[in-house]
């Protein structure tokens, strides 16, 4: 893949993150009930970003934990090699708005695998979704509530989602397959 331009720089990503958090807060009256879960691997960092911006602002310590959805996927063949990198959770769902965290949206299958996985744990209040980056191409009738960025692709482009934590820097690329 050739990096066909850059749709997001580190300050970019910062507003973005503050912009999102600010929408989470007034959606839901405070963050008193809510519980934050994000899809690995990069839809942890996500929500380690939306849950530090929220406690920054609202000055409350929120539960997080970790989803690996290999599991829940549909789109994995039988013969597809499925490496399941565990789920954290340590608290429970029940009565709670729980506010799934990933990086890119796009067919809206790891969507549906995440609220398969949610709904196992127990019936929370709601199940929101914020997606940073929305490119489009939906094979399943979800949506973000929560979006960074909607950006309409091409099926042979693609979107990477660069974090300091696992890349060095903080950037949104757009790729040319």
């Amino acid at each position: 893949m050739v990096v066909k331009g850059k749709l997001m720089d580190a300050g970019g990503m910062q507003n973005t993150f503050r912009r999102l958090s600010h929408q989470i807060i007034e959606k839901n009256d405070g963050v008193e009930n809510i519980v934050l879960i994000g899809i690995k691997t990069r839809g942890v960092t996500v929500a380690k970003r939306v849950r530090a911006m929220l406690e920054e602002i609202e000055g409350v310590r929120l539960p997080m934990g970790e989803f690996d959805i290999a599991l829940y996927r549909d789109d994995l063949g039988e013969n597809a090699d499925i490496v399941f990198l565990g789920s954290e959770i340590d608290f429970g769902v029940d009565g709670k708005d729980v506010l799934i965290c990933d990086d890119v949206l796009y067919t809206g299958r790891t969507v549906r695998a995440a609220i398969s996985e949610v709904m196992q744990l127990g019936r929370p209040k709601s199940v929101q979704f914020l997606a940073l980056i929305d490119r489009g191409h939906r094979e399943l009738p979800f949506r973000a509530d929560y979006t960074g960025k909607s950006v309409p692709t091409a099926r042979r482009e693609g979107i990477s989602v660069h974090f300091v934590e696992n890349d060095g820097e903080d950037a949104v690329y757009i790729l040319e397959k």
